[in-house]
């Protein structure tokens, strides 16, 4: 306890709320709406937490403003396909929810007819309740939409289930064993599920097989093949050879497979050698006179440096090199086999991209004629962990036989520095299965465009980019496409997402039309919570003009404010500055339940996309590394500057938050400028670059962070000298905690990789010893994003009322 607070009002704040905050809640002031197995958990809670009774409908209050965020549901993926009447077409959707009360994630399908009618409007029959997609890992269909792939991933011992649908029922079961492979990859980024064009093979992309290990019982190490009961495995690893880091946590390297559906056979794809891991698989045009090719992306386990001898963190890193492979669809079945075609080079991978150091998201255009593909170079070239995309197309040989010899043409470059309004480069995170109008060479995909998600259409042929979504400061993400349609969600932080269909006329220009349905339907409550709320995005002058910054690093940056509509003139309601993480990423434009939650709380929000956020040009983002801790903080307090100078915040109450980059601002900011911030809440932040780069799976961008791209990817080694880490601590935000005064919650995930959990607690620690107030949440099973439901919906239910109480 704190003072004389109650343990009550010290841990809910809600006791004290002054009137306003009160108004804001007044929807909320019982628990009526809480459904009782709901309930039963905010009483478990509460004896887990020593409160008595009398609390429990203060703390429903809040837990249920922030439960009707945190049920919305996200639309995820769609798939469209050709109506046998041809008067409309039928579409899928994969739609997740979160379970709170099971803390996973529940996904169901919901189907529907769409009809674009001749008055330029369009219709939508949904089907009447949506589909449990129960213990299914991933689903994947067929090229016509007759067939559907559906995928198991089994836990233990179990078999990995696949399963062949057709129209109205199961047509074929079988389940692989682990002496075959283990899990199939499903996580968007080595993932790769691709049907050949007949649809009697599909490629997948699955963990690699269980070594043999010897067995032993108590009278020593046994035969492989013994038979008996009691023998067991060895428990070590021999030969150990890491993973990929956060989020792959004892996951093995990824193999590439097929099966035939219509033997029921699985097979591993020869040619691939054991030191590449494999990804994003999909089949070349199938010439009869040839064999037929799979493409895939291949990562070096040395990330393609003498250097590095390990994998290192892969996720949200684009800077691991990597490059696209064709190799025959040959495979083995036994291990004799297995050896007997390792003699055989016609079976070996061929490299394609060797003239590039990054390669991956291979598509193929319509016809067959061209091969189309993202890059990461500028990244893997500089060291920061993201940078700006470029796209590239390979023209493909008449006769269909790749070649390490094929020309590369860059298709769109990297942009260095944009101009205002204009095009700011290519920021993607994967494309669609079949991103192609029917032209057969324009591509639509999903960017960011400053802080906004955008769609843009690319000739891939002449280079040409146009944004096709309306010049508004919505986010838009691309869904499915619809012939030469496009199926979109379009959101912003005050509007819940909505199914959008966009056409174009004979004039080239896109017309966005609502899809209603019940995807779309909110509740009253949070419709009439958004209804009260605006937002704007404001452009930051850059305050420093020194002579050695690019013109990129010179424009303008921005900052999203949301704000209440009926503010009374000369009070502002207190301020919440939000920090993304990265620092290569991006706060865009879309809605996200958290903030919402915030905002309804009655918080002005000020989300700063400082320098360094992906959306602003190369130049603007390469500005950052070897000035973290410097000219990140800066922004952010001249974005605070300005709203205080706008009459739009009251200094006096200003609380700051932030995850991972944004956690390690918000730790130097309450250093650095000790008096600006009331209250401070930091999810897994990184608060001692000096500590995390012994633990953490990325110890190449603590150098790159500190040092820049350049010296930090030259100094960049295992064994980091004192020198090193004196320069990384002052980098740090433990380098400024004597001046800390600001009290800050914690919230830390135990199964961390990315910045592990030590680095959080001893900064934590530290602030106890120096007297401030810190509270300090541990989720024992979530790894960096704490994103399980029900750590998500704690994070930010203890964030409201940590903010709350220092408020009062």
């Amino acid at each position: 306890m704190v003072g004389n607070l109650s343990l009550a009002e010290e841990y809910y704040g809600l006791s004290k709320l002054d009137s306003s905050l009160r108004q804001r809640l007044s929807p909320f002031s019982t628990a009526t709406t809480t459904s009782s197995s709901f309930r039963h958990l905010v009483a478990m809670k509460e004896v887990s937490q020593g409160l008595d009774v009398s609390s429990e409908e203060e703390f429903a209050s809040q837990s249920t403003l922030l439960k009707e965020f945190a049920s919305l549901p996200t639309i995820e993926k769609a798939w469209v396909f050709e109506s046998e009447n041809g008067g409309s077409s039928r579409a899928m959707f994969s739609i997740s929810q979160p379970n709170l009360l099971g803390n996973k994630k529940r996904t169901h399908i919901l189907s529907s007819h769409i009809a674009k009618q001749s008055d330029g409007s369009v219709s939508s029959q949904w089907a009447p309740f949506p589909v449990e997609m129960l213990g299914v890992s991933a689903i994947a269909p067929s090229p016509s939409g007759q067939k559907m792939l559906v995928i198991r991933n089994q836990e233990n011992d179990s078999p990995t289930q696949f399963e062949i649908w057709g129209p109205s029922q199961v047509d074929k079961e079988i389940h692989i064993p682990k002496s075959v492979h283990g899990s199939v990859y499903t996580d968007g980024w080595f993932e790769g599920i691709s049907w050949s064009l007949d649809e009697t093979l599909i490629a997948y992309v699955a963990e690699d097989p269980f070594p043999s290990k010897p067995v032993f019982d108590g009278l020593g190490c046994k035969k492989r093949g013994s038979t008996e009961k009691d023998c067991n495995n060895w428990n070590g690893q021999g030969d150990f050879e890491g993973d990929w880091g956060e989020a792959y946590s004892g996951k093995r390297r990824p193999g590439l497979f097929v099966f035939n559906i219509a033997s029921g056979d699985v097979h591993i794809v020869d040619g691939i050698s054991k030191s590449l891991s494999v990804g994003q698989v999909i089949w070349a045009p199938k010439n009869d006179e040839l064999d037929q090719y799979l493409f895939f992306v291949g990562w070096p386990s040395d990330c393609g440096s003498e250097k590095i001898v390990r994998k290192l963190g892969i996720k949200y890193c684009y800077n691991r090199p990597c490059a696209l492979y064709a190799v025959k669809a040959s495979f083995h079945k036994s291990e004799t086999d297995k050896i007997e075609t390792k003699t055989e080079d016609k079976t070996a991978a061929i490299n394609l991209t060797q003239g590039i150091s990054s390669a991956f998201f291979p598509r193929f255009s319509p016809d067959g004629k061209f091969l189309v593909f993202l890059s990461a170079k500028s990244a893997v070239d500089t060291g920061a962990h993201m940078a700006t995309d470029s796209l590239h197309r390979i023209d493909w040989p008449t006769d269909g036989k790749p070649q390490t010899s094929l020309k590369l043409f860059e298709v769109v470059p990297v942009v260095q520095c944009a101009e205002e309004d204009c095009f700011p480069g290519l920021y993607c995170s994967g494309f669609l299965r079949n991103p192609w109008l029917s032209d057969g060479r324009t591509m639509i995909m999903s960017s960011y465009w400053r802080s906004s998600q955008v769609i843009v259409s690319v000739d891939v042929l002449s280079g040409r980019v146009s944004r096709v979504t309306p010049n508004s400061s919505a986010s838009w993400n691309i869904l499915a496409l619809d012939g030469d349609n496009i199926l979109s969600v379009s959101s912003s932080p005050v509007e819940p997402p909505e199914i959008k269909y966009g056409y174009s006329t004979e004039r080239k220009e896109w017309n966005w039309l609502d899809i209603s349905g019940p995807v779309s339907i909110y509740s009253m409550k949070v419709k009439s919570m958004m209804s009260s709320l605006q937002y704007s995005v404001m452009k930051i002058p850059v305050r420093d003009t020194s002579l050695d910054l690019t013109d990129g690093a010179r424009t303008p940056y921005e900052a999203i404010f949301v704000s209440s509509k009926t503010r009374k003139s000369g009070a502002c309601d207190p301020l919440v500055v939000i920090l993304h993480g990265g620092p290569h990423s991006s706060s865009s434009t879309d809605f996200n339940k958290n903030h919402a939650f915030l905002s309804t709380l009655g918080y002005s929000l000020l989300i700063v996309n400082y320098r360094g956020t992906l959306g602003f040009g190369e130049e603007a983002l390469q500005s950052l590394p070897g000035k973290v801790g410097s000219q990140d903080v800066s922004d952010v307090l001249a974005a605070l500057d300005g709203v205080i100078e706008m009459g739009l915040a009251d200094p006096s109450k200003v609380a700051v938050v932030g995850i991972s980059h944004g956690g390690f601002l918000t730790t130097h900011l309450i250093g650095q400028a000790p008096d600006r911030f009331a209250v401070a809440a930091a999810r897994n932040p990184v608060c001692n670059l000096a500590l995390m780069v012994g633990t953490s799976d990325i110890p190449d961008w603590c150098y790159v962070g500190a040092y820049g791209c350049n010296e930090g990817k030259n100094y960049f080694t295992e064994a980091p000298s004192f020198d090193h880490l004196r320069v990384m601590y002052n980098k740090s935000p433990i380098s400024h905690l004597a001046k800390v005064k600001t009290p800050t919650l914690f919230l830390l995930g135990a199964q961390d990789l990315r910045v592990p959990v030590s680095d959080g607690l001893q900064y934590a620690r530290a602030l106890k010893e120096n007297g401030v107030e810190v509270k300090v949440f541990m989720f024992p099973k979530d790894i960096h994003e704490i994103d399980r439901p029900r750590s998500d919906f704690e994070s930010f239910l203890n964030i409201g009322v940590w903010f709350n109480k220092h408020f009062q």
